[in-house]
């Protein structure tokens, strides 16, 4: 099974043999624990939950503690939806699971930015920079009345508002390294998130 979750290291230039200079990222990469598997059978659909990261019991529901009984205590539980076939309770899954040149996809939570005006959001131009405006450089301008939709504000309408903090999932990556002894997955391109953000990556 080719599907872990890690954290964000950091980004590298990563040099391919030929010498050619590939923007990467790098990923510390389980061990995940399998902490459960789902069947159509009993719960009517197949997938496997993980546990990645050390969590202090206490921290912990009654309820996560129970089901992942004697298997650790985990700061990440996340389900795949893959194939049950041949995945047993218990099973250790680590970065050796990957082999340079998978093509996989990486979902995370992107970098939240707060609230944020028109032109960092939505990349609007703002007002004029001429002779007359005061207040209005950086504003969204008009948003409703002329006869538009009777005067209302339309639906996804772009407006200021909160920006990050999205789901994100980019797909066709590539593995360019693996580094089996630190648990570390070198990713072409830029990942969602801060050092640190959880990562789901899937072949």
């Amino acid at each position: 099974m080719k599907n872990i979750l890690g954290t964000k290291v950091n980004m590298i230039q990563y040099f391919a043999a030929d010498g050619t200079s590939i923007p990467a990222t790098i990923v510390s990469a389980g061990p995940v624990v399998v902490t459960r598997v789902k069947k159509i059978e009993t719960d009517g659909y197949e997938a496997v939950q993980v546990g990645f990261g050390e969590q202090k019991k206490e921290r912990l529901s009654k309820a996560v503690i129970g089901q992942t009984k004697d298997l650790g205590t985990f700061r990440y539980l996340k389900e795949f939806r893959v194939s049950t076939t041949g995945i047993e309770l218990g099973a250790t899954i680590t970065a050796a699971a990957f082999q340079p040149g998978d093509v996989i996809r990486v979902t995370g939570i992107s970098k939240g930015k707060g609230f944020q005006g028109v032109v960092k959001r939505h990349g609007f131009g703002g007002g004029r920079r001429s002779h007359g405006q005061k207040h209005s450089e950086r504003e969204g301008g008009s948003i409703g009345g002329g006869g538009r939709a009777g005067g209302r504000v339309i639906k996804d309408m772009r407006m200021p508002g909160r920006m990050g903090s999205d789901t994100i999932m980019i797909k066709n990556l590539k593995v360019l390294a693996v580094d089996e002894a630190n648990n570390q997955l070198v990713i072409s391109g830029a990942l969602p998130g801060k050092r640190g953000t959880l990562l789901a990556i899937s072949a």
